[in-house]
């Protein structure tokens, strides 16, 4: 699977569970990655997005956490850039959470222990 069909077996495992946990209705991605033309890119960036921002968010407070962040890659060949690291650690210094997950089941477990309190 590529990171955008796991990205989507996530949300549509999300809006499945919904029932069971209300707080995934605030689950959203941030639309940071993928190949755009200069001029898209450059409207983007002057419009506030930045590299390396996790490719999804969870705002709900838990366990003294603000809030959660998923850097989503896929199961095998996903690659960590040095933006993102730079990004997850200043998120986590800020007080969230913010987590690698290599595929959508991953990315389901941590949000559910992130959910339960575990």
């Amino acid at each position: 699977m590529t990171e955008n069909q796991e990205q989507a077996a996530l949300f549509e495992w999300a809006e499945l569970i919904q029932g069971r946990y209300p707080e995934l209705a605030l689950l959203h991605a941030v639309p940071n990655g993928g190949i755009r033309d200069g001029r898209t890119a450059a409207i983007l960036k002057r419009t506030g997005v930045k590299a390396g921002v996790p490719d999804i968010c969870l705002p709900v407070p838990r366990n003294g956490f603000g809030s959660l962040y998923i850097e989503l890659k896929r199961r095998k060949g996903g690659v960590v850039s040095v933006n993102q690291r730079m990004w997850l650690n200043a998120l986590k210094t800020a007080g969230n959470k913010a987590v690698i997950c290599k595929g959508w089941e991953e990315a389901r477990d941590e949000i559910i222990k992130y959910l339960e309190g575990a």
